[in-house]
């Protein structure tokens, strides 16, 4: 459920951004997500749906691109990009790593008219 909470923030930053750009109407919101985040573009697409009636958002598609996981091992000091099944320090296979990105959900750009 926590992507409702989500998709009504998305929705109103998207429809602020809009109206400060003179658009009128949102085609599609396009967004980063990372792979810890739990949001679930097909969910946030169904909310969006419902929420954007009546609204320069009705009918908009969400687009998301999923951001890497960016890791630090806290045993050789690497800093790099990992895969979800594979939580490894590429470099010397340690665990203790440290998650520098990864949680994130954001509003990266809008196709408008």
């Amino acid at each position: 459920m926590h992507e409702l909470t989500i998709t009504q923030n998305i929705l109103e930053i998207s429809l602020r951004a809009a109206k400060e750009q003179g658009a009128a109407h949102i085609r599609a919101i396009r967004l980063a997500i990372g792979p810890f985040s739990g949001v679930v573009p097909d969910c946030v697409q169904m909310y969006l749906d419902v929420l954007a009636k009546g609204t320069p958002a009705e009918g908009a598609r969400i687009e998301a691109r999923r951001l890497p996981l960016r890791v630090e091992c806290r045993d050789c000091g690497t800093k790099a990009e990992i895969d979800r099944s594979s939580i490894r320090c590429p470099v010397c296979g340690g665990v203790r790593l440290k998650r520098l990105s990864g949680r994130e959900c954001t509003v990266e750009s809008l196709e408008v008219d």
